[in-house]
C-alpha cells in the first residue's frame, strides 16, 4: 500500500496552527491511516488505496481540517477559465483515447516539495493508473510553453525530442528501446503504428504519454505556473485523477485554470469538480454502525469528513460528495464515513446477547494440524493476499490463462483477479525478501477461486497449502521429502508419478496422491518439484527453487 512522508512543518503551514506531534499520532488512525514510522520531525504514514485524495499531505491537511473542527463541509476551490485549450486527435480513439488538462497558477517548489510532487504523481500512477495502462499523469512547466495545444498520434520514427534525464534528442521509437523509462513502459504502445504525443502551439513537445516528458518542461525550483495533463484508456479515472491532482494544489494555495479539451463533436471544460448528491438513509446508519443516530449527528459526521450535508427529514440526509472523493460508490461508503466522522472511538463495544458454548470450527482446526505438521518440518508460514493480477499469476509463472473471478473495479493495477494457486504469492514474498539468510523455507494455507458455471453461485472456493524452500543446493530429492513428510504425518500413504507443469522443469515435477490406508479414498493431491529457472528470473531470484502445493480433499 503507498506511503507518504511529511514533515510536521509542512503540516503546519497547511493547518495555519501549531498542532502537538502526539495529538497528532493519536489522530491519523482514525482517518484510516496507518503510522508506519515518526520522529521528532517527520512522520511516515499508510494509506488504504481506496483513498488516493491522502496520497499527498495536502489531502491529509485537508481531512485534519474537518476532525480539528478548523474547517467543516464541502470544500469550494475556486476555478479560472483559462484562455487556452487542448485539441484531441481522432487517430487515438484505438491507442489513448482520453486526456483531462488543467493550468495551475501561482505556486512554490522547494526540494522538498519537488520530491513530493514527485512521489505523489507515482503514487496515483501506482493506485489509480495500474503503472500507467489505465492513467499517466505529465506535469510540466507552464513558462517555457504556448498554448493552445494538441494531444496527437505521431509517427514513431519521424518525430524526436529531448526525453529526460538525457541531453541528446531521441524518435519515439528509438525512446522505447534506448531510454530506461521507455524500456519499462514501452509495452503500453509498440504494438500501434503511431504514439500519443503533447505539442504546444509552437511544436514544442511536452511528453510522450505514458512514457516519459520532456527535458523542456522539467520542473524546477524557479517553476511558478504548471501544466497538467492525464491521458488514460478510462475516461472517468482520468477525469478523477486530475481532480484529485487540482483540488490537492488548490489546497495550498494555488489558482486552478480550467481548460477546454476539445474532441471531434464534443468540447468539455476540466476539470469539472461538481459534487455528487447522494441520499443516505439514518435509519440504515443505526443498524450498520450500531449507535442510535439523528439526522442531525449524521450531519454533523458528514461534515467533519468533509462532505456537504444536509438533513431532508428524519430519516433522509442529503450528502455532497467532493470531486476527489473517488472512493463512494454505495450508501454504504458514506455510512462508512458517518462512523469516521462520529469517531470509532465513541462507539463502545457490545457483547452480542446470545449464549453460545465456544469451540473450534473443524476447518480451522484442520487449517492448524497442517501449520503444526509444516512448522515441525522447519517452514515458517506466511499469509498473503487472495487478489493477484493477471502477469503474476498466468505470465511469471509460464501459465496459460484460464476464465477467472475479476475484480470489475480494481483500486490498484496488481489487484485484478482472485488467485487459483498460491505458489506465485510465495514467489512474491521470496522476492520481496531475498535480501535475507538461506535456505529459506515457507508456506501457506489458503483457499482459492475457480469459475464453475455449473453452480449457482457461478465459483467454488478450494483449501490448498503450498510450500517453498530456496537455497543454492535445493532439489527435487529434498521437496519429495517434505512431501512425504507430509502426507504421512496427515496419517496417509503417499502415491506419485511423473506430470509435466509449466512452472517447473521438465523432468523433475510429480503429481502425488495422499490416500487413505484402510478405504483407499484420495485425500490429498497434487504436485511437487523444482521451479523452472526462467520463472525463478522472472520473480528476480537468484538461486533454486523447489515447491510443492497440495489440494485437500473433505476429511471424514
Amino acid at each position: 500500500m503507498p506511503v507518504i512522508t511529511f514533515t510536521y512543518t509542512d503540516l503546519e503551514e497547511l493547518l495555519e496552527r501549531s498542532m502537538d506531534k502526539d495529538e497528532l499520532i493519536d489522530m491519523l488512525p482514525m482517518i484510516g491511516s496507518d503510522i508506519e514510522d515518526y520522529d521528532d520531525e517527520q512522520v511516515k504514514v499508510e494509506f488504504f488505496p481506496n483513498r488516493p485524495d491522502y496520497l499527498s499531505v495536502e489531502g491529509v491537511a485537508r481531512a485534519l481540517k474537518g476532525f480539528l473542527k478548523i474547517e467543516e463541509g464541502l470544500p469550494h476551490y475556486p476555478l479560472e477559465q483559462s484562455d487556452t485549450s487542448i485539441s484531441i486527435d481522432p487517430k487515438l480513439k484505438e491507442i489513448r483515447p482520453y486526456t483531462a488538462c488543467c493550468l495551475v497558477k501561482g505556486i512554490t517548489l522547494t526540494e522538498d516539495k519537488l520530491r513530493q510532487l514527485m512521489d505523489f504523481q507515482e503514487d496515483l500512477h501506482w493506485v489509480l493508473g495500474r503503472d500507467r495502462k489505465k492513467v499517466a499523469i505529465g506535469i510540466h512547466n507552464l513558462d517555457v510553453l504556448q498554448g493552445p495545444f494538441r494531444y496527437l498520434a505521431a509517427d514513431p520514427d519521424e518525430t524526436s525530442f529531448i526525453p529526460l534525464e538525457t541531453e541528446e534528442e531521441m524518435t519515439l521509437r528509438e525512446i522505447l528501446t534506448e531510454h530506461k523509462k521507455g524500456r519499462s513502459y514501452a509495452h503500453l504502445v509498440d504494438q500501434y503504428n503511431r504514439y500519443p504525443l503533447i505539442m504546444d502551439s509552437e511544436n514544442n513537445i511536452l511528453s510522450m504519454p505514458p512514457i516519459i516528458n520532456g527535458e523542456l518542461t522539467k520542473l524546477t525550483n524557479e517553476t511558478k505556473n504548471l501544466f497538467i495533463d492525464v491521458t488514460g484508456t478510462d475516461l472517468l479515472a482520468v477525469e478523477r485523477t486530475l481532480n484529485i491532482i487540482a483540488t490537492s494544489f488548490a489546497e495550498s494555495g494555488a489558482q486552478i485554470q480550467t481548460m477546454e479539451n476539445i474532441y471531434e463533436e464534443e468540447t468539455f471544460i476540466r476539470p469539472d469538480l461538481t459534487p455528487k448528491e447522494r441520499m443516505v438513509s439514518v435509519k440504515n446508519a443505526e443498524n450498520i454502525i450500531g449507535i442510535p443516530l439523528s439526522s442531525e449527528m449524521v450531519v454533523e459526521a458528514l461534515q467533519r469528513v468533509r462532505f456537504g450535508a444536509e438533513a431532508v427529514d428524519d430519516d433522509k440526509v442529503k450528502v455532497l460528495i467532493p470531486a476527489y472523493r473517488v472512493d463512494i460508490l454505495h450508501e454504504v461508503d458514506i455510512i462508512e464515513n458517518v462512523a469516521i466522522g462520529y469517531c470509532f472511538r465513541k462507539i463502545e463495544p457490545e457483547l452480542p446477547g446470545v449464549a453460545t458454548v465456544a469451540r473450534e470450527d473443524p476447518y480451522q482446526d484442520f487449517d492448524q494440524n497442517i501449520r503444526e505438521i509444516m512448522n515441525g518440518l522447519g517452514f515458517a508460514e506466511v499469509m498473503s493476499l487472495m487478489l493477484t493480477n493477471e502477469e503474476n499469476h498466468y505470465q511469471k509463472m509460464k501459465i496459460p490463462e484460464t476464465e477467472r473471478v475479476e475484480v470489475a473495479q480494481p483500486i490498484s493495477q496488481d489487484r485484478t483477479m482472485i488467485r487459483q494457486s498460491l505458489l506465485n504469492g510465495l514467489l512474491e514474498f521470496l522476492e520481496d525478501n531475498k535480501h535475507e539468510e538461506l535456505p529459506q523455507k515457507i508456506f501457506e494455507v489458503g483457499e482459492v477461486v475457480f469459475l464453475d458455471h455449473e453452480k449457482e453461485t457461478k465459483t467454488v472456493g478450494i483449501k490448498k497449502m503450498a510450500g517453498m524452500i530456496t537455497h543454492s543446493q535445493a532439489n527435487f530429492t529434498e521437496i519429495k521429502s517434505t512431501s512425504d513428510a507430509l502426507i504421512s504425518n496427515l496419517g496417509l500413504e503417499m502415491e506419485i508419478e511423473d506430470t509435466d507443469h509449466p512452472s517447473f522443469i521438465q523432468g523433475r515435477c510429480a503429481r502425488l496422491k495422499g490416500v487413505k490406508k484402510s478405504t483407499s479414498d484420495v485425500v490429498v493431491e497434487g504436485f511437487f518439484g523444482e521451479i523452472n529457472p526462467e520463472v525463478i528470473s522472472n520473480f528476480q531470484l537468484e538461486y533454486p527453487v523447489v515447491a510443492l502445493e497440495v489440494e485437500f480433499k473433505e476429511l471424514k
